[in-house]
């Protein structure tokens, strides 16, 4: 079976500015998928070229097998999209606006109404479904946006920074929503900059940076090329950091009673550190690892470390 996205060698410039620069990857069908990278990483030009809003200039852009060029009708169908932007008709009430949506895809009127109502449920809207876009807070804005993306019954959902800007209980409950319909069978491909949105619910994540594709793998395999910090608490604590022979520790130091231990692999060394204190006579009350972070990685691999180092004011 075909992937859900197929991304090959993917190129768009506008004028100077190359947007992609030989984007590659695939998501796989069924599959929660992030798509994470520092402002101006290609991001939301990549989505604009599957769902027809910009041409690329080179490469090759499928979903489910169709060529979004070639085939854009069979390609349109399949996808669902809640864009960051508020890009709504304001002038008609909710519902309405989702039973003008699913007409533009071929879905008759009586069908149509269904899929509205049941869309507005599964956002928690539909007791607003007479109002106006303009009318309604922020938060059931960013609920109206995955309604009219779920409102056509797609097989791939897009979600291009869905909870930016709203609340930690709104954020929750779409990841719930979210979740919900990725277990029933849509693949979804998300954009953030929360990166504990994308340690939560992506299966795995390509993290770009200048147009392309820097790497493609779990969030868990990713934070395993970090380094996690393990914290012992020492019944006495030593006036000067431990001698510490065991693979895998990067660098000692002491905080309080507290000998904290850089390492790759927190987990895995931790009982061969405890093993190296008891016989160097010390009395370990307590052990915390405290893993590296998605965003860690994240910025190690990509150029926001290099931007952050530019907006630093000199001393």
């Amino acid at each position: 079976m075909e992937p859900a996205i197929r991304a090959d060698d993917l190129r768009k410039s506008y004028g100077d500015v190359q947007a992609l620069d030989g984007m590659t990857f695939e998501v796989e069908r069924g599959e929660f998928f992030g798509l994470l990278g520092p402002n101006g990483a290609g991001k939301t030009t990549f989505i604009n070229i599957l769902v027809g809003l910009v041409r690329k200039d080179g490469g090759t852009a499928e979903v489910f097998g169709y060529d979004v060029e070639a085939e854009y009708q069979e390609a349109r169908d399949r996808i669902g999209l809640a864009p960051q932007e508020f890009n709504v008709d304001r002038f008609f009430p909710i519902h309405e606006v989702l039973e003008h949506k699913a007409g533009y895809h071929g879905v008759p009127p009586d069908e149509a109404e269904r899929r509205a109502e049941e869309a507005l449920k599964t956002v928690g809207i539909w007791d607003k479904r007479d109002t106006r876009f303009d009318w309604l807070s922020g938060g059931m804005k960013r609920r109206f946006l995955l309604a009219r993306a779920l409102v056509t019954d797609p097989e791939l959902l897009i979600l291009d920074e869905p909870t930016a800007g709203v609340d930690v209980q709104l954020r929750r409950d779409l990841w719930r929503v979210i979740e919900r319909l990725n277990a029933e069978g849509t693949t979804i491909l998300l954009t953030t900059h929360y990166i504990e949105e994308a340690e939560r619910l992506c299966d795995r994540v390509a993290i770009t940076d200048d147009g392309s594709v820097v790497e493609v793998a779990t969030p868990d395999d990713l934070r395993a090329r970090g380094t996690d910090q393990v914290y012992l608490t020492l019944a006495d604590a030593p006036e000067t950091v431990p001698d510490i022979d065991v693979e895998g520790v990067i660098d000692a130091r002491m905080e309080g009673d507290s000998l904290v231990v850089t390492a790759k692999g927190g987990g895995r060394v931790a009982p061969a550190l405890l093993r190296e204190l008891e016989y160097e006579g010390y009395e370990v009350l307590d052990l915390d690892i405290r893993r590296a972070s998605l965003e860690e990685v994240f910025v190690g691999m990509t150029r926001v470390d290099e931007e952050a180092e530019k907006l630093e004011v000199p001393q």
